[in-house]
């Protein structure tokens, strides 16, 4: 839930007596909500209510248009920074020839390389899943070809007649001079703004 719907502002305000901050932080005291709302008139401001379970109750002077699209913008900016991790699939089978495997392992490197996990899966057909030890070979012998691109975030385990692992990327730590490079140019473009 959104801060901003959360204010009660205003004529909204049923309490008897608040604590009031003005726009720049600092306390006016504790007075009558109508006294409040007389002063955030005055000034052309809003009188919003930031700490409703404080006794009194706490409330600001801002302009609550401004301070909505702030919020808005906030969580814009946030939702922009957020990487989404998307599981991609390989399937295996118990009896799959060295080449598909060599193929399937080059697949789940990309996959792993552009930051996604890796579901792999083996489904036994028939009579295939009383030998469940060799598809756990199979597993075993794929997450050691993706062992530079990945680690093991789920072992084979089986479900069913599926036997399921799961790859993660591994976290690759920037060196120092990358670090710094990256901090550099984010403060050049503060200063440009």
């Amino acid at each position: 839930m959104d801060i901003a719907t959360e204010l009660m502002i205003n004529e909204e305000i049923r309490d008897r007596e608040v604590r009031l901050i003005d726009e720049n932080g600092e306390q006016l005291g504790v007075m009558s909500t109508q006294q409040a709302l007389q002063l955030a008139e005055e000034r052309g401001l809003d009188l919003a209510k930031i700490q409703p379970s404080a006794v009194p109750p706490v409330c600001k002077l801002l302009d609550y248009d401004k301070y909505r699209y702030e919020q808005a913008k906030r969580e814009r900016e946030n939702r922009k920074n957020q990487r989404v991790v998307d599981i991609k699939e390989v399937q295996l089978s118990a009896t799959i020839e060295e080449n598909d495997v060599n193929t399937k392992a080059k697949m789940a490197i990309r996959f792993l390389e552009n930051g996604d996990k890796v579901k792999v899966s083996i489904r036994f057909r028939g009579r295939q899943i009383t030998h469940s030890e060799i598809g756990l070979k199979v597993m075993q012998d794929f997450a050691e070809r993706c062992k530079d691109a990945s680690m093991v975030e789920r072992r084979p385990l089986l479900d069913g007649r599926n036997m399921i692992m799961i790859l993660a990327p591994k976290a690759v730590k920037a060196s120092f001079a990358e670090r710094k490079a990256k901090r550099e140019n984010a403060v050049s473009k503060e200063t440009k703004e």
